[in-house]
């Protein structure tokens, strides 16, 4: 069974983004973020992070209208993160998708 992955009606699309950081560079991760913000283009938005208590991985939500906006985000950070980044739809979103199949 394939469900289509549609933007949610009159929103953005939500992603989970999960951020590798590359060993040995936490520190330079949260020293850019610092001097310079997240630096992800209009469109892109940040709603909420969870960092690994050994500052290996950061997951984090985002909504965007597209994939490419995140893909532009990322580009500021590829010398220091290996990207993971997954289209997601809320639970009540996913139930009503899959409601016909049931």
């Amino acid at each position: 069974m394939t469900l289509e992955l549609a933007p949610r009606e009159g929103l953005l699309m939500l992603f989970i983004v999960i951020e590798h950081f590359r060993p040995g560079k936490a520190t330079e991760v949260y020293r850019r973020f610092r001097d310079r913000g997240r630096m992800s283009p209009q469109g892109v938005q940040y709603i909420s992070s969870w960092v690994d208590v050994d500052f290996r991985r950061c997951f984090q939500i985002m909504e965007a209208e597209n994939e490419g906006l995140l893909n532009e985000w990322t580009s500021n950070w590829s010398d220091v993160v290996d990207f993971e980044i997954v289209p997601v739809r809320t639970s009540e979103e996913a139930a009503s998708a899959i409601a016909a199949e049931l």
